[in-house]
């Protein structure tokens, strides 16, 4: 693509994320996120593979769905009660159809159906983008209407997005749709805890990012897109291999890698609001999740591909411009759980 045109779809990228940070109103809010989606459809797109276009094609449908839906719901706010604030959003069916419309935009269960298909006709890197940069103006929105919308609905929302999120991801060979499945089930982490601790699901959704951006990029850079060439990583970079396989022991939540914190924090706010069932169904689900996680750590560190290799390994990562990204990010999803303390007190304030 040309560099110039990249640049002004990534600004309006940028643009409408900031636009939808920024607004108070709900004409705005949607405006923000409709130059979003369509900044985001050419670089969909750009591969030219039917697969791609396929796939921009039912983010296009998907998201166009939750757009209208979103303006649905404001409008009836407004002819309801009077109020085109976002803040103000009260009536119950406004509410309950802004929420899932945002649940459809984010890609949550049980509206969550077009998530792995999109993300599994892209490349690696728009995949980043559409699970990192995309989540944060609906995530923006979801979190202003939150204390309208009866908590019964957001933890039903959190609970089935995380037993669909390890359910689905469990047969996966292709790592873009486990990564997807990933995706899900952090969201319903994030969206179970909303309503009760807001800077908890912020915190969630900063973790996820980095963890995301830094499992995405190390597939970039072993060139990986199923289980078996991720088998094979270990040849390609010896350095990055076992990197990679704490990077999704740390998106599966384990001691003492960074994505154990948010996970831990959300049990124990969830145990102090006394809601025991849902924080014991949340920690059984988040097994499921491990599971997938420890399935591709196997193949990576516990398998020998039947090819015998004469070539030396090369130790050392060939200078790129992911190198730098990836190494800030690897060390952030590896090395955060000793800021806990320092966290809880910040969320304290």
């Amino acid at each position: 693509m040309n560099p110039y045109v990249l640049t002004i779809l990534l600004s309006s990228l940028g643009l409408g994320t900031v636009l939808t940070f920024a607004s108070s109103h709900w004409l705005l809010a949607w405006m923000g996120l409709e130059i979003n989606t369509l900044a985001i459809i050419p670089i969909m797109a750009k591969q030219h593979h039917p697969r791609a276009i396929e796939a921009t094609t039912k983010y296009f449908l998907t998201q166009a769905t939750a757009a209208a839906m979103i303006l649905f719901a404001s409008t009836t706010n407004a002819w309801l009660v009077g109020e085109w604030e976002i803040h103000q959003l009260s009536h119950p069916l406004a509410t309950t159809t802004a929420m899932l419309a945002l649940a459809l935009k984010l890609g949550l269960a049980p509206v969550h159906f077009w998530l792995p298909e999109v993300l599994q006709g892209l490349e690696l890197t728009t995949g980043l983008i559409l699970s990192t940069w995309q989540k944060l103006a609906p995530f923006a929105l979801m979190i202003q209407v939150a204390p309208a919308i009866d908590s019964s609905l957001l933890v039903a929302l959190g609970l089935m997005s995380m037993l669909v999120g390890g359910w689905g991801g469990l047969n996966q060979t292709q790592l873009r749709k486990i990564l997807a499945y990933s995706s899900i089930a952090h969201l319903g982490w994030m969206v179970l805890i909303l309503q009760f601790a807001p800077s908890l699901t912020l915190l969630s959704l900063f973790l996820y990012i980095i963890m995301t951006s830094s499992a995405f990029l190390a597939l970039k850079t072993n060139n990986s897109l199923t289980i078996n060439t991720l088998a094979t990583s270990w040849t390609k970079s010896p350095a990055l291999a076992p990197l990679t396989a704490l990077v999704l022991l740390s998106l599966g939540g384990l001691p003492p890698l960074s994505g154990f914190m948010p996970k831990w924090l959300i049990l124990q706010e969830l145990t102090k609001q006394e809601l025991p069932l849902p924080a014991t169904l949340a920690a059984m689900m988040a097994l499921l999740s491990l599971y997938f996680y420890l399935r591709l750590c196997y193949a990576m560190a516990l398998t020998i591909y039947p090819n015998t290799l004469t070539a030396a390994a090369p130790w050392r990562l060939d200078f790129t411009i992911i190198t730098l990204p990836l190494s800030i990010v690897t060390i952030l999803a590896l090395a955060l759980l000793p800021l806990t303390p320092a966290v809880t007190a910040m969320l304290t304030l």
